[in-house]
């Protein structure tokens, strides 16, 4: 707190007192807000990245009934669906998600991924453009969805063979 004041009123006042001062100000509290708001958009890779897996895991479970027959097929609902899933490909971002030190704590993370980081990064880009496919094929019948969920699908299971804990 009393950082915060004496920048306020030993910095930041005395720019008040000038056009250009206001100006400066301006630009200076913008540029904070943007260094604080990005230095806490990723704070905690492995809760970050296994908040990305999770909602990847609820978008797969909306749809599988429907490729199962569990349930009729719903062509917006399998649409919003494969969005989901090219849009959770994107802010999968292997760098920021799977920093050195990241693979220790509570993660089923293998340590395969720092070991061959370029094969993991490769998995990561293959779901991407899977995803991406499927959404630009836009299947609007329950055999053209299957063929384009399978696609994506099938690369979540060839990454979590080797490069995530087996579940017990």
């Amino acid at each position: 707190m009393n950082f915060l004041r004496v920048f306020w009123l030993g910095f930041v006042m005395p720019l008040n007192r000038n056009p250009e001062g206001l100006l400066m100000r301006t630009l200076i509290l913008a540029i904070a807000a943007l260094a604080l708001t990005g230095s806490s958009a990723f704070a905690d890779p492995i809760a970050d990245r296994k908040a990305i897996m999770k909602e990847r895991g609820r978008l797969v479970g909306t749809v599988a009934p429907m490729v199962k027959g569990e349930k009729p097929f719903d062509a917006a609902v399998a649409m919003t669906a494969l969005k989901g899933l090219s849009e959770n490909a994107e802010k999968f971002d292997v760098d920021v998600l799977f920093p050195a030190g990241s693979e220790t704590g509570d993660t089923a993370a293998l340590p395969a991924i720092w070991q061959d980081m370029t094969a993991f990064k490769a998995a990561a880009e293959k779901f991407r453009v899977a995803a991406a496919a499927a959404v630009a094929a836009n299947p609007q019948d329950l055999e053209a969805f299957k063929t384009q969920f399978n696609a994506v699908t099938t690369n979540c299971g060839s990454c979590h063979e080797k490069f995530r804990m087996k579940k017990e």
